[in-house]
Formats: structure tokens, sequence, C-alpha cells
């Protein structure tokens, strides 16, 4: 069986230790205990900008815009998963991180194909579904199998560590984290036995030509 398996965790808030970290915290002392190699990197702080269209990518299989992007390009390759978690902000996720999660998957052109994908968000109250589906778009354009819990995937709270106080929050994230182990290793079984999926040569039909 495939050893060493790694998660990538993107943390999308501004804030380095705020109620989105208590989540990530949560799901990382699963993996850890499953002996899963983790990595959280704070996005959300960072700046990013978005995507320009411009096609370099195509030519050098990378993005134009030398910053932590084709940074993160290199260990989203390498990891088994990835775990990309939001803020709430008007019933969306942080746009820093959308920029990020733009470039991120367009520009890089290595086979994403079952790489485990989750989406976390967190918020003071409303909009986690809409932000939670906002995420999970991103892996199921590239085939990557999502990893569900218990509920949708979110927690609570307003002021940095109040999640703390979510139990039922932090249950999902540890539930979450043990799905996504059991795919993970599921996974590196099955492609052993039996590889990777066939995969046709793409079709892509245009609306206008």
């Amino acid at each position: 069986m495939q050893q060493n398996l790694k998660v990538l965790m993107l943390n999308g808030s501004p804030r380095a230790n705020g109620n989105t970290s208590v989540a990530l915290k949560e799901m990382e002392q699963v993996f850890t205990d499953n002996g899963i190699e983790t990595e959280i990197i704070l996005v959300g702080n960072k700046d990013i900008r978005g995507c320009i269209a411009c096609g370099y990518c195509y030519e050098k299989g990378k993005c134009v815009f030398n910053d932590m992007v084709n940074e993160l390009a290199l260990k989203f390759e390498e990891a088994d998963g990835l775990v990309v978690a939001s803020p709430v902000y008007y019933a969306s996720a942080n746009a820093t991180l959308i920029a990020c999660l733009d470039r991120l998957f367009y520009s890089s052109h290595f086979d994403k194909t079952m790489k485990v994908g989750a989406s976390v968000v967190c918020a003071r109250r409303g909009g986690c579904s809409a932000t939670f589906d906002e995420l999970n778009k991103y892996f199921t354009i590239s085939g990557m199998p999502v990893a569900s819990s218990q509920y949708w995937n979110s927690i609570h709270g307003r002021m940095p560590g109040e999640s703390e106080q979510d139990g039922e929050g932090k249950q999902t994230m540890r539930t979450l984290a043990r799905n996504m182990t059991f795919l993970m290793k599921s996974i590196a079984l099955g492609k052993e036995q039996f590889g990777l999926p066939e995969k046709e040569e793409r079709i892509a039909t245009h609306f206008i030509r």
C-alpha cells in the first residue's frame, strides 16, 4: 500500500488563528493520528491577483504571476488530498482565496484525477451552503472525489475562537477528516490494483461554433 499520504490544507481566512483555523486544526489532528502528512498554508491574507486570461500557463506550464500560486501548484501535485477552507463573505468565499483557486486549478496541468477534495466553510450565521457549493466546483470539474461528513462541512463563530464552542461543527470536521482518510487510503489501494480510470480524448463543444 502507498505510504506517506499527504494532505494540503489551504486556509482562506485573513486571520491566521481565527475560526476557520479551528476547523482545520480539528481535521489536522485526525490526519496526524492516522499517519497522514499535513501542511496548512495561510492564503487569505496574501496579495494574490486574479487570472488575466493571458494564456502564458499553456505555453510555460505555470502562471505568469510568479507568486505563491506557482508554489502551491507544486505542493498540490504531490498531495493525495486537498482541503480548502474559507470564511463566508456575502454568501461567498474570500475573494483572495477564489483568485488563488482560479489560477491554481487553471494554470496547473498535472492530472488531478482521484486526488480527494474537501471544502470547509465558517460563518457567523448564514451563507455556508452557497460557499460550500462554490468551493466544491473546483473539485468536481477536475475528476476529484469529494469527501463528505455527517453534515455539510461548516462551523460557526464570529469573534476569533468562538467556533471552539461549536461542538457539532468540530465533530463534523473530525468525521470529515476520517472519511477523507478512508477515501485516500482506499484510492491508493485501488490505484495499485487497478490503476486510474481510463480517459477518453476530451470533447469540447462550444455554443457558438
